[in-house]
């Protein structure tokens, strides 16, 4: 027969485990989101788009389309925590190198929170979107990486954060 403080530290260790699962996602789900590119951009035009300042704010989507999708993405994807606050509805493959500004397989609900956060990934974003702009990594690698595993991507060009 278990006493009271085995049945206690049974249900502590079950409820972090079950917090543990219920936590946001620090990468996207790759089924529903894999990245979509921008067909409107190439290597060949980088200089007429991505690398003109002030360019992602020609393409980047109405903060109405954004909310609303976070909020049904949070929902329907079995989110624990269900506060938008929490979260910014982040392009996998940011506008900065390409990415689509309104498909849904390129949006997702990143958290602000935790070690690898929308804040660090932002700043990879910023690097690669400069190693583009000086030629010094091609546009569809920086768009490959960043899609196939943003927190690899960091740590081969950043190292830890």
């Amino acid at each position: 027969m278990l006493s009271n403080v085995s049945l206690l530290a049974f249900a502590l260790c079950c409820a972090s485990v079950s917090l543990a699962f219920a936590q946001a996602p620090i990468r996207p789900d790759l089924l529903r989101t894999p990245g979509v590119i921008n067909p409107s951009v190439a290597q060949s035009n980088i200089y007429e788009t991505i690398c003109v300042h002030g360019w992602t704010r020609t393409v980047r989507p109405p903060e109405e389309y954004t909310y609303r999708l976070k909020r049904e993405q949070l929902r329907e994807w079995g989110y624990a925590d269900l506060e938008t606050r929490d979260y910014e509805e982040d392009h996998l493959i940011p506008l900065e190198l390409g990415g689509s500004p309104t498909s849904p397989q390129n949006l997702w609900p990143e958290p602000w929170d935790g070690p690898w956060n929308a804040y660090v990934k932002d700043r990879l974003e910023n690097y690669l979107h400069e190693q583009v702009c000086a030629g010094r990594v091609p546009l569809e690698e920086a768009q490959r990486e960043i899609a196939a595993d943003w927190i690899e991507t960091y740590r081969k060009h950043l190292g830890e954060p």
